[in-house]
């Protein structure tokens, strides 16, 4: 079947056709996720694979919010008027005379009965009542890849292969710098570019290349083997268990509470993916001509969330639309010199 992606909406402009000039059928296991991506993000770059330099002064991309991901984060000893979260009395919202009960006693009863009723319609409410348990964090990781970069399909090849394991999260995030060089990647978003800039700039470098697999938010890979992978994921597994994560799920959405002990030495970013499962590609044009690619994992969508200063618990409510899967992470932001970068990732779990 051929898709012509032309026809989704996407806050970023339309997907280039794979029809015309282009060419090339794609077969999609899953929708393509229609949602704002927010460039909160982390990069970084080696030396084995193809390379493009870029100067101090380029810009990241804005950030945009969507409807695809909605979250609202309240801790224990704030949320919306009460420790617990729930909403403040109507009484005192209403002013001390309400709350004493000096406008009559029918008011009053009227004023009691409609701060009931939307305590009771209040889905984040209804949220913050749903059981969570522990979950177990996983090890993120971020292929920079291109669908024009002849250096690429070995790489993503193992991302597909690791995408089967339940320890890690591979994910694979399609720049458009290569685009130029005969075939524009359908999957790739000048955000994700952005991104691995970022985590680059994090690094004191001024290059970035493809393939190129980033761990934890920590380690780089050029051109990553099967045995260097392995490694980097012991090495990160070794690493996690500083933030702990509680999850919990209802048809009002997801409950997530977060914890740290000891503290974060610094604040972190909580971030939303969305990503399709598997796609087919047929590449008729640039330097992979001819090939036929399966594909895992490929982002959509990538949310910043929240902001967590890493002390004090909190708890996020999370609703998610479209049917795509999503994952959850916890990225300590570190100081850049006009703005903050992405720094280790601290934890990372399935919504499901």
């Amino acid at each position: 079947m051929t898709l012509s992606l032309n026809a989704i909406a996407r806050p970023f402009g339309p997907v280039p056709a794979f029809s015309g000039a282009q060419g090339g059928a794609v077969r999609l296991a899953a929708s393509f996720v229609s949602a704002a991506l927010v460039a909160t993000a982390v990069g970084l770059m080696p030396m084995s694979a193809q390379a493009q330099e870029f100067g101090p002064s380029a810009s990241s991309a804005p950030a945009a919010a969507g409807p695809a991901t909605a979250a609202r984060a309240a801790g224990p000893a704030e949320g919306l008027g009460g420790p617990d979260g729930a909403r403040a009395p109507m009484r005192e919202l209403m002013g001390p005379q309400a709350a004493r009960g000096s406008v009559g006693t029918e008011v009053g009863e009227l004023l009691r009965a409609l701060d009931a009723a939307l305590s009771s319609q209040d889905p984040v409410d209804a949220a913050a009542q749903i059981p969570t348990q522990p979950v177990s964090s996983g090890v993120l990781l971020e292929l920079y890849t291109s669908q024009g970069c002849a250096a690429c399909p070995p790489a993503d090849v193992l991302l597909s292969a690791l995408s089967e394991r339940k320890d890690v999260f591979p994910l694979a995030l399609h720049v458009d710098y290569w685009d130029y060089l005969g075939w524009k990647d359908p999957f790739a978003m000048p955000e994700f570019t952005a991104r691995q800039k970022n985590y680059a700039r994090a690094r004191g470098s001024r290059t970035i290349y493809t393939p190129q697999m980033i761990v934890a938010g920590v380690d780089e890979l050029t051109g990553p083997s099967a045995e260097q992978v392995e490694t980097m994921i012991s090495s990160a597994k070794a690493q996690l268990g500083q933030v702990q994560l509680r999850l919990g799920k209802s048809e009002a959405g997801f409950r997530v509470e977060l914890s740290a002990q000891p503290a974060l030495s610094q604040g972190a970013v909580v971030q939303i993916v969305r990503y399709i499962p598997e796609a087919q590609v047929e590449i008729l044009r640039g330097e992979n001509a001819g090939k036929v690619m399966d594909y895992a994992n490929i982002v959509t969508a990538w949310h910043a969330v929240a902001e967590w200063d890493g002390v004090k618990p909190m708890a996020m409510n999370v609703a998610l639309d479209g049917p795509e899967p999503a994952i959850l992470i916890v990225q300590e932001a570190i100081s850049g010199r006009k703005k903050a970068l992405p720094g280790p990732i601290k934890a990372a779990i399935r919504l499901q």
